[in-house]
């Protein structure tokens, strides 16, 4: 009865930290945001930077925090999971309500960049470990594309792109509103510190109590919470029909939860972040396998459709379903492994081949 008792107090205190992290996001990007559009930064500026960096802002809370108590592994679940979920459920959800179209720029600039650093994390990874120099790579990396990313959208001509950033992120010549928006900031930041220490210690506990790793806790109950700010955004932009806006939100901030989460986390951890052999193994392959799904998608017709969205939801179930049987070691689970590795995978990897071929044939490739 005792043990029932203290597992619902903790479950309560997750739920809290999660609620916390995710308010606590919204404020720090909607004061930042208007803060940063009032005084003069282009909202295009904003909405590829301060808004991608402060829906990851819960991602980044969560690991520094797991980082800090000596809970790596949740610290890289928390980052890979989220990266997963972001692109085939936060994606997947917004393409069912609008089919989302892809602005040229994300394609030619962000998709192989969010590519490019999934390969290179587990490049890093292949230690066992995400040791401060490491992050301090990742760091610095985050900083070069931050800086390009405010070149480029100095060179943006797309007239409805930019009506689409400044209708959602406000115009230079509005009242900045300081106290307000500095307030928004401070509790945003403060709701960040204690909402991430309640869902640590909280998923901490479950996965103590249930006898699973925190590596599963933070690849699932973890990383979904801590990516609601993602599905906020990217779901509220697609029923107002706002596409660049929903896509590049998720592209972002799965950048920025590479080399800006985990490049700071292992900077501040005593002695960097140890990754499991499981998630170097299985999971970081996964992240880098939807990074790669995306891209042959996003060429055919620079649009994600609702068989995309579809695809893509599906494609995350059967993730979380591998999760659970391995983590429960069901009786089932390897021939779900089997069926998985030997026959679902090579089908989905021959039918993207197939609609990446067909938009090469159509000319909608990056030439």
């Amino acid at each position: 009865m005792e043990n029932i008792r203290a597992m619902t107090l903790t479950i309560i205190l997750l739920i809290l930290g999660l609620a916390l992290l995710v308010f606590a996001a919204d404020w720090l990007v909607k004061g930042a945001a208007s803060i940063a559009a009032a005084v003069g930064i282009s909202p295009l500026i904003v909405g590829l930077t301060v808004v991608a960096f402060g829906t990851s802002a819960p991602e980044l809370a969560v690991s520094v925090m797991s980082a800090f108590q000596g809970q790596a592994d949740l610290a890289v679940g928390n980052v890979v999971g989220s990266n997963i979920f972001n692109i085939l459920v936060v994606l997947g959800l917004s393409a069912l309500i609008i089919p989302l179209i892809v602005h040229r720029q994300l394609i030619r600039f962000d998709l192989p960049v969010m590519i490019f650093l999934s390969l290179l994390l587990y490049w890093l990874s292949r230690d066992g470990s995400i040791s401060r120099i490491d992050g301090l790579i990742l760091f610095a990396i985050a900083v070069a594309y931050t800086v390009v990313l405010i070149l480029q959208s100095k060179r943006e001509k797309n007239s409805a792109v930019l009506t689409e950033y400044e209708e959602e992120y406000g115009k230079a010549t509005e009242d900045p509103k300081w106290l307000k928006n500095l307030l928004l900031i401070a509790l945003g930041m403060g709701g960040l510190v204690l909402g991430s220490k309640w869902l640590v210690d909280g998923a901490v506990e479950i996965a103590r109590f249930f006898g699973v790793s925190e590596l599963i806790i933070g690849l699932t109950i973890v990383s979904v919470g801590t990516s609601l700010p993602e599905v906020a955004t990217s779901v509220v932009a697609a029923m107002k029909g706002e596409r660049d806006i929903a896509v590049g939100n998720v592209v972002g901030s799965n950048i920025f939860n590479i080399v800006t989460v985990l490049g700071i986390s292992s900077i501040v951890a005593p002695n960097g972040i140890h990754v499991p052999a499981q998630a170097f193994g299985f999971d970081l392959p996964v992240m880098i396998a939807v990074a790669l799904a995306s891209l042959p998608i996003f060429f055919y017709g620079y649009k994600i459709g609702r068989a995309g969205g579809i695809f893509f939801l599906g494609f995350y179930g059967s993730y979380i379903a591998y999760l659970i049987l391995e983590a429960t070691q069901s009786a089932f689970f390897p021939q779900y492994r089997h069926a998985m590795l030997s026959y679902v995978a090579p089908a989905v990897a021959v039918g993207l081949l197939i609609v990446l071929i067909r938009a090469i044939k159509q000319g909608k490739n990056l030439a």
